[in-house]
């Protein structure tokens, strides 16, 4: 993969991209890189924040979901299994793709 440089970037005065910045210091950053004006800038931050609320923390009770049960050739049965029914027993839940 290569990438073209068409243009240059004026940098300047751009504070440097630091874990300790402040969100109006990251916002000037987004703002000289990104395609995107300043209000479609507020709203993807207002969406990630309200995104954000939902996001269980460390430690919490894990939300309930529903999932499908399949049959042994990865084919949907039409039954469904959810978290809460396995409430007071061991529970493991692994993420991945096997595809």
């Amino acid at each position: 993969m290569s990438i073209e440089v068409t243009g240059e970037l004026d940098v300047s005065g751009v504070p440097d991209m630091k874990p300790g910045m402040t969100p109006a210091d990251r916002k000037v950053i987004w703002l000289q890189v990104a395609d995107m004006t300043e209000p479609e800038f507020d709203a993807m931050m207002a969406a990630n924040k309200a995104r954000q609320v939902k996001v269980p923390e460390q430690g919490s009770e894990a939300p309930d979901f529903n999932l499908d049960v399949l049959d042994r050739e990865k084919g949907r049965t039409g039954e469904k299994i959810s978290l809460s029914s396995f409430r007071g027993k061991p529970v493991g839940l692994i993420f991945g793709s096997y595809t």
